[in-house]
């Protein structure tokens, strides 16, 4: 058994994160591949340009589908890449402290000479290099695609969209990870973070059209992680100090909640 937490849980979900990786390869080479047909399609152009606005801000911003941003906005960064991410990263932030409560294995863990404090930090690590992996694949699949395809997309520019997503989805696995720490309940602290993210999604994309809304897209992580196009204009440093921030506040949440509760341990 291995000593190093950190390391212990890395071990646990590797098998999970190959099938992960190589899925998310296969889809964003495969979306990469596909730009050539859209453009030389400006009909289809005309299509997205004709849908009504709620529809275009779901999907993102086609006016210039033809675009390589304007593609990439509309297929990866806008809905399908954050959908993927934050699936896998509040499934774990939700299955770190309270999955292993209800298995039973978190007493053994704590029966050994480690801190709570130790626990959580190492198993938040292991979630952020879990994240950080399957990133890195979305990358390398895209900067493969820009290079084959002839998009001619800044290098730096697609690392600013990729790693806004990696913040974004690691601010809401903390929070599935918090709120594990506090209730003990995985299905409680997954189903409530992915609640909040969904409407999270949708304050943004609706605040995008409706002018009642519109001042409070900035309580939304997702403004602060693609409000600023950073496929396009590259990395927003206020948006990365927001999502930084309130993962901080949520990792220290996790470790007050996690002192605070009697889970049969000293």
């Amino acid at each position: 058994m291995l000593r190093n937490i950190f390391l212990k849980s890395l071990r646990d979900r590797f098998r999970g994160l190959i099938f992960w990786g190589l899925g998310l390869l296969a889809l964003v080479f495969y979306i990469a591949a596909f730009y050539p047909v859209i453009a030389t399609s400006p009909e289809l152009a005309d299509l997205f340009e004709n849908l009504p606005p709620a529809a275009q801000a779901i999907v993102g911003n086609l006016a210039d589908v033809l675009s390589p941003a304007g593609y990439l906005n509309a297929e990866i960064f806008s809905l399908t890449g954050p959908l993927l991410l934050l699936i896998y990263a509040i499934g774990v932030g939700s299955d770190t402290i309270a999955g292993e409560e209800q298995r039973g294995t978190l007493e053994l863990l704590l029966a050994n000479p480690v801190s709570r404090t130790r626990v959580v930090l190492e198993k938040l690590a292991a979630l952020i290099a879990a994240t950080g992996i399957l990133v890195l694949v979305l990358w390398d699949g895209l900067a493969l695609g820009n290079a084959l395809y002839d998009m001619g997309l800044p290098v730096g520019n697609l690392t600013a969209a990729t790693f806004g997503l990696f913040l974004l989805a690691v601010s809401f696995g903390s929070l599935a990870l918090a709120l594990g720490c506090w209730t003990g309940r995985k299905s409680w602290a997954g189903g409530v973070t992915g609640m909040l993210a969904v409407a999270s999604y949708f304050l943004n994309t609706t605040g995008s059209f409706n002018e009642n809304l519109a001042p409070y897209r900035k309580l939304s992580l997702f403004y602060h992680y693609v409000g600023n196009d950073p496929l396009r204009n590259g990395l927003d440093w206020g948006g990365v100090a927001v999502l930084i921030g309130v993962t901080l506040v949520l990792i220290l949440a996790a470790l007050v909640g996690f002192h605070r509760r009697d889970i049969g341990v000293s």
